[in-house]
């Protein structure tokens, strides 16, 4: 560790941690052991008491010896240790995502309120290049923070802006002992590709990087903090009552997603966003008025003799809305009118004698619109909560 320096200590995020139980996660790794010896060291300053996770994933030939090491750290650190054995199912977003969901079910499940974790600075800046070469939003360019939550618990991260240079300076000033994961060596696996290959080339240019990504990622956090309560402010505008902080979140997830189809649940009305504008609509019925009018609308005389229907869509549609021009599929035109797809399944079609002659948000078809100064009958459809 460089002598300009001091060594790192375990940032606790200004909680007030008194009286209450702290479980590290400890995989037996530098970071995981580091982390582990300064919360020991400062649990009697902060009046905590302190407990470790080891979890067993049983995907290395290894395993059963990194379970044996941390319980002899443990008994030797006389701190409690619980192992819990997880089967990793290979999910639809690789290995890693499955262990790591199966870690955070371990961790979710676990009696004590906060839980600590050993992420670093290089994990941070990591994370945020991944999370931004995914095509990641705002909330998943802020990363990490030092302070979050798992469900009803709290998430800790006291070596978030510690480097792993410095963890392993660390470590060996100390005199610590650590297990290697071989699988930290694998470059096929994504986040070690970036550790093995990005970062050195990235180290020669821009020395500083860790540092810089992790200042982006907290100016990414801030933004996504303005966002919650512009969303916020949005449904109490709107007469809804305001939803847990996890809701929020979760909705905010949502609605900067890619997906077109977006609908979220909340105070029995529903949130979408399409063209990235959001709406917000209680859920609708309708109603159909006819109004008449000179040289505009459907024309009266031939509504009057035809038989007249409402019909909801079915697909393939067609409707030809000048006569210069063909017959058009409802769908493209919807696309060009900037109609949101869950808009266009409870729109009503007006048919005449098997005719598709009227469509809200598109108009009266060529062939039946009313002449110059002839009689007209203009359509109005308004939907009602």
């Amino acid at each position: 560790m460089a002598s300009s320096r001091k060594p790192p200590s375990a940032d606790l995020g200004g909680l007030d941690l008194r009286g209450r139980r702290v479980a590290a996660g400890l995989s037996g790794g530098v970071d995981s052991v580091v982390l582990l010896d300064l919360l020991r060291a400062a649990a009697p300053q902060h009046g905590f008491s302190l407990e470790a996770v080891h979890v067993h994933h049983g995907l290395s030939p290894h395993a059963d010896a990194w379970a044996r090491f941390c319980r002899a750290l443990c008994r030797r650190w006389k701190v409690p240790l619980a192992v819990r054995r997880v089967k990793v199912e290979k999910q639809g977003k690789g290995l890693e995502a499955a262990a790591r969901a199966a870690r955070r079910a371990v961790f979710a499940r676990h009696p004590a309120p906060v839980i600590a974790l050993a992420h670093q600075l290089d994990d941070q800046a990591e994370t945020v290049l991944l999370n931004l070469l995914r095509g990641a939003g705002v909330r998943g360019a802020s990363a990490m923070p030092v302070v979050g939550r798992l469900g009803g618990k709290i998430l800790l991260r006291p070596l978030l802006a510690v480097p792993r240079s410095e963890v392993l300076a660390y470590a060996r000033t100390r005199g610590l002992r650590w297990i290697d994961d071989e699988s930290n060596r694998d470059a096929a696996l994504t986040r070690n590709f970036l550790r093995l290959h990005v970062g050195p080339l990235l180290e020669k240019r821009f020395p500083r990087w860790r540092e810089s990504l992790a200042r982006a990622a907290r100016h990414f956090a801030t933004k996504d903090a303005d966002a919650r309560l512009v969303l916020r402010e949005f449904l109490r505008a709107r007469g809804l009552r305001a939803p847990s902080e996890a809701k929020l979140v979760e909705m905010l997830r949502q609605l900067t997603g890619k997906g077109t189809r977006t609908a979220i649940e909340h105070d029995g009305a529903v949130l979408r966003v399409y063209r990235g504008r959001v709406s917000l609509e209680k859920r609708p019925g309708g109603e159909l008025r006819l109004r008449p009018a000179r040289g505009r609308g459907i024309d009266a005389v031939r509504l009057e003799r035809a038989c007249v229907t409402l019909r909801a869509r079915v697909g393939g549609e067609r409707l030809q809305l000048d006569a210069r021009r063909p017959r058009r599929t409802l769908k493209n035109l919807f696309q060009e009118a900037g109609v949101p797809p869950w808009r266009r399944e409870r729109l009503p079609l007006l048919y005449c004698d098997d005719e598709l002659v009227w469509v809200p948000e598109l108009g009266v078809a060529a062939g039946w619109q009313a002449a110059r100064g002839a009689r007209g009958v203009v359509p109005e459809w308004r939907e009602t909560s």
